[in-house]
């Protein structure tokens, strides 16, 4: 694989000691050798004394954990740094504070061309709704506004905005005095980010590049799109990566394929697949997720919106894979869910399962899944791209899933113990902005899932953030910290190790020292998380924790 110019492997010789390395080579490793980019040896405290005089440089960890970095499988990584930088709404206890918080942002940012915010959920506020158009224009002053719910699958605007779209009123999704949803939204979200500047958008990619690597992720996999964003700005984000120091960056362009001249062009903008988020439907918390039955608390009948139907979905699982690409789908709905695996098996009907299996298409959110979905994403290949924070936000019996669901259908959602029981590849991520970087407090969300019977162990939570990332893509030598591997690590300062298990019905002996498992830090809810020193990537610091 050709690494990028900011990539290139540091060709200094450094010996990490003191510490406890995180690596299946010796669950009780202490010390690493990082040669030219790559894991040159993993071993004990005594043995590392043999490689101390031949090293360009020693590091001692001092008590610190060193693993592999980790991978957040789901990105949109412009719209992060916007959310980092923008109107952060996710805090607004209710609809006036979040009023209040617009005001206070319009007033403090006049040079904006169209204010950028993020994170509302009204499900969570006392009033049950969004803000009303009037609510909005008041509170802007007459300003355009863009504000998207939290799953960024609807979004609120100001009338300043809508004037900026001609003839949005016509385009479906289109409500007066709604969440604007479908090609509606993705026209007003279009006119939005439109507005802002290349200085501006860098600038956030930068901040979204600089906050992963803080928390000790290596590896982003950005999903852009047409309906999401726009070539020039993929494009810029890749190039960014590529030339500065920072996270890699591995890109998904969502867009349908027919043929080799359309697998020719998505490579050219620089994706490794035609996935990521090439929408099958839409979102629970929108009512777009498309459904088999109706939502409990929706308009009478109503079950979402599908936007691809199985023989397209066929169709372009055929020409990629014919093409050597990548394909991959939203879908998060049970009746999307179902019409992604009856248009893979068609396609492998056409092409045979052998090559449908060898390409590694993969799924984004998957939540709704049946037993006989499982069993058709194991058999044909898929790899589950998910993200357990959804669960930590929205599960639990009183839960947005739940409201939308119902509390029996809610409890089947994300079902990541039977996705791991049948073989299924899981890759886990954030869909940041939606739900925001945190790697550890992923893999405890995994860990302690809202439903017991969908639990996880740690190490299995940790191998899907690492490893399983790495995997979506292809490569089956990364992601752990073993001979020959790229040096992608972060260092943590963290408390005692442990090994954990999902719950009392998994064997005691994996969870006992004399079992050779490597620790991990403790991940029990109201533990404190392991706080990064030091990213890694191919050899080269991206990150330092100050005054350490």
């Amino acid at each position: 694989m050709t690494e990028s110019t900011a990539l290139q492997s540091d060709h200094r010789t450094v010996l990490l000691r003191g510490g406890d390395v995180h690596s299946p080579a010796d669950p009780f490793a202490t010390a690493m050798v990082v040669e030219r980019g790559h894991v040159a040896w993993v071993g004990s405290e005594g043995a590392a004394d043999a490689f101390a005089s031949g090293v360009d440089e020693v590091v001692d960890l001092d008590g610190a954990l060193v693993t592999p970095a980790f991978t957040d499988a789901h990105v949109h990584t412009t719209s992060s740094g916007l959310a980092l930088t923008g109107l952060d709404l996710s805090g607004a206890r209710n609809l006036d504070e979040a009023l209040v918080l617009l005001r206070s942002h319009v007033a403090a940012h006049p040079e904006d061309r169209v204010v950028l915010g993020h994170g509302w959920d009204a499900a969570r506020w006392p009033e049950q709704r969004p803000p009303s158009r009037a609510e909005l224009d008041a509170a802007a002053g007459g300003r355009p506004v863009y504000l998207p719910r939290i799953d960024v699958h609807s979004a609120v605007v100001t009338t300043a905005l809508l004037d900026l779209v001609p003839g949005v009123t016509g385009l479906t999704g289109y409500h007066p005095d709604a969440p604007l949803t479908g090609a509606a939204h993705h026209a007003v979200r279009a006119a939005a980010h439109g507005a802002v500047s290349p200085v501006q958008r860098a600038a956030a990619q930068r901040a979204a590049l600089r906050h992963a690597a803080s928390l000790g992720i290596g590896t982003l996999h950005e999903c852009g799109g047409p309906d999401i964003s726009d070539e020039e700005d993929f494009a810029g984000l890749l190039k960014l990566a590529a030339e500065e120091s920072g996270p890699r960056v591995h890109g998904y362009w969502a867009e349908q394929v027919a043929d080799e001249k359309d697998a020719l062009r998505i490579r050219e903008l620089g994706a490794i697949g035609a996935a990521g988020d090439l929408f099958v439907d839409g979102s629970l918390g929108s009512h777009t997720a498309c459904l088999h039955e109706p939502y409990a608390d929706g308009p009478a009948g109503h079950t979402g919106t599908a936007h691809l139907d199985a023989a397209q979905i066929a169709a372009h699982v055929t020409a990629c894979t014919e093409a050597g690409l990548q394909a991959g789908f939203h879908a998060i709905g049970d009746a999307a869910v179902t019409a992604v695996v009856e248009g893979v098996r068609a396609a492998a009907e056409t092409l045979g399962l052998a090559r449908i299996r060898g390409a590694r298409h993969r799924v984004e959110h998957a939540e709704m899944l049946t037993p006989e979905t499982v069993a058709a994403f194991a058999e044909l290949g898929l790899t589950a791209s998910v993200q357990p924070a959804f669960d930590a936000a929205w599960g639990g019996e009183e839960g947005m899933y739940a409201r939308r669901l119902g509390a029996e259908r809610a409890r089947t959602l994300n079902p990541y113990a039977a996705l791991l029981r049948a073989g299924v590849p899981l890759a886990f991520g954030s869909d940041s902005p939606v739900t925001p970087f945190d790697p550890w407090g992923t893999v405890r969300a995994a860990a302690f899932h809202r439903t017991p019977e969908h639990r996880i162990s740690v190490r299995a939570g940790f191998t899907a953030h690492t490893r399983g990332g790495w995997r979506a893509v292809g490569r089956d030598d990364a992601g752990l910290l073993v001979p020959g591997a790229p040096a992608d690590y972060a260092v943590w300062r963290t408390s005692e190790l442990l090994v954990q298990a999902p719950d009392d019905r998994v064997a005691r002996w994996s969870t006992d020292p004399r079992s050779g498992t490597p620790g991990l830090p403790d991940l029990t809810p109201g533990a404190e998380l392991p706080v990064c020193l030091r990213t890694v990537v191919l050899g080269h610091t991206v990150y330092e924790r100050p005054n350490e």
